[in-house]
């Protein structure tokens, strides 16, 4: 068995009841990699490098079933913390403002709760997410009864109207598995950052993660009741997969003014490493639950001892890559030749797995 270092990841099943008759309820899901797509963009142009990337994969994880209530807001503040070390920028604030607002992914068709605390930074104030057009607005997740506790965003003493609404998209819900920041780039109410003059900034990053290129839109509901992002050609057939993944297999640099030179060849070899083992991999491998993997070019995720599989999308393949800040690895979705050129970087021979 593979023993694969990882970033957390949570990965769910959720089963939907059919009780007297009813019909089943069906979650639904969404591109996830797609809500900070745009957001990442911006990023890299301001010089975010590396965690451009990072902060990304963080926050389009909350979207899923298992995250944490407020875990959205706690990731938007992260993207719009590090807009503010790269000169207050604008972009990525904006952004920010709007993906906290993105629907979250459903279990059962049901609205989801709003998280219940003021956000760090100011300029999310008054802002929380939308619900998807399917969903029932009229009864949230864990059997929530609009008035209750959670279904009234942080802020009011009234139930929106109209239901499912956000101040980005006022009018009400938006389109299942659609991204708001495909819909509008307005985020409506919330405050904007001013730039103070002083640089916080210390993002001197030299080289870039690659970003999820995920060209295939969510397709809904796969048959089952657990819940998939769709981020790619094929979808998963069970569990919940992360189409990129951050897992940092080595600790960070103690101090900032260390030297890539130190770790930057064996950040290589160790993604190489990875990518030898991967290959040997198929669905039916045994694994820990909660590691990362690439297995057949498709990022996957051990769910219960078993991989779970999801396409990364057209012309780009699951790679270990080496980190180029601190020691570690990620396992992300990039061209070949990215990977191929970024392993290379580092001073390590043999290409991808070493072995050339």
């Amino acid at each position: 068995m593979v023993q694969l270092s990882t970033k957390f990841l949570i990965a769910v099943s959720v089963a939907a009841v059919h009780v007297h008759g009813l019909p089943f309820t069906k979650r639904i899901a969404q591109t996830i990699a797609d809500s900070t797509t745009k957001w990442v963009a911006a990023c890299e142009t301001a010089g975010g490098g590396s965690q451009c990337n990072t902060v990304s994969v963080n926050a389009f994880e909350t979207l899923l079933i298992a995250a944490g209530v407020c875990d959205q807001q706690n990731a938007a503040d992260s993207m719009v913390d590090l807009a503010k070390q790269l000169n207050n920028n604008q972009d990525m604030i904006t952004l920010a403002q709007i993906f906290v607002q993105q629907p979250r992914n459903t279990p059962n068709s049901l609205a989801v709760p709003y998280c219940q605390q003021a956000p760090n930074n100011t300029e999310l104030n008054g802002l929380y997410q939308c619900q998807f057009q399917s969903a029932n607005q009229n009864q949230f997740v864990g059997g929530l009864a609009v008035g209750a506790a959670g279904t009234i965003p942080f802020g009011l003493s009234a139930p929106l109207s109209p239901l499912g609404s956000c101040p980005a998209n006022p009018s009400g819900p938006i389109t299942d598995s659609a991204q708001l920041v495909d819909i509008t780039q307005n985020p409506g109410t919330g405050t904007t950052s001013t730039n103070t003059g002083s640089n916080a900034a210390s993002a001197t990053a030299t080289g870039t993660a690659s970003a999820v290129s995920a060209s295939a839109s969510a397709t809904g509901d796969d048959g089952d009741d657990t819940d998939d992002n769709s981020c790619g050609a094929a979808s998963a057939t069970g569990g919940e997969a992360i189409a990129t993944s951050v897992a940092t297999s080595a600790a960070a640099s103690s101090t900032a003014s260390t030297s890539s030179s130190g770790f930057k060849l064996s950040n290589g070899q160790a993604a190489q490493k990875l990518n030898a083992q991967f290959a040997s991999l198929t669905a039916g491998s045994s694994c820990t639950s909660g590691t990362d993997a690439c297995v057949g070019g498709a990022f996957a995720q051990c769910v219960d001892g078993a991989y779970v599989t999801q396409s990364c999308g057209t012309g780009v393949s699951c790679f270990a890559l080496p980190l180029v800040n601190s020691p570690g690895t990620s396992i992300t979705c990039a061209t070949e030749a990215d990977a191929t050129s970024r392993i290379a970087a580092t001073g390590a021979t043999g290409g991808l797995t070493g072995s050339n």
